[in-house]
């Protein structure tokens, strides 16, 4: 069966375009994976998952809703949900009203919260630049560029 699905696979006439298109996604989706295990390496000897640190930072510059964060951060709200409620009954997020919404409540790091991600700051820092030294800077500033790029475009895309 795994063989006629492969040579069913390979008769697929694709495009150019389309091959392209397809690197990019599995090559999107091998990164999303390689930057989740990085993260879980970073978080775990403060013992926090990487999940809970992407929701903390996610509300460091400004307070958001959990379904802002789930838009910024590309995961479901019911996880930013779960995950917020947790680090909120551990006192790391805590609930304010929004001014928006009567429903939608805004979520603030607390003192633990930022104390938390400050633990993890030296090891990313360390990574950080591990990976800078190895792109190197311009290199590393245009992946950036390109990516958010990409990110916006696909936005735009799915949203017409």
């Amino acid at each position: 069966i795994l063989k006629a699905f492969t040579n069913l696979w390979r008769n697929i006439a694709m495009s150019e375009t389309q091959e392209k298109l397809s690197t990019l996604a599995l090559t999107t989706f091998a990164l999303n994976g390689l930057f989740l295990t990085v993260a879980e390496q970073l978080t775990a000897p403060v013992g926090i998952t990487a999940t809970r640190w992407q929701v903390i930072g996610a509300v460091l510059k400004e307070p958001l809703t959990q379904s802002e964060i789930a838009r910024r951060m590309g995961i479901t709200r019911q996880s930013v949900r779960r995950t917020s409620l947790q680090l909120v009954a551990e006192g790391m997020l805590y609930f304010t009203s929004n001014p928006s919404s009567r429903k939608a409540m805004l979520l603030h790091p607390t003192e633990k919260g930022y104390a938390v991600v400050n633990k993890i700051s030296p090891q990313h820092a360390a990574f950080a630049k591990q990976l800078e030294d190895r792109i190197g800077k311009d290199k590393m500033a245009e992946i950036i560029d390109a990516m958010t790029g990409l990110r916006n475009t696909l936005e735009e895309i799915v949203r017409s």
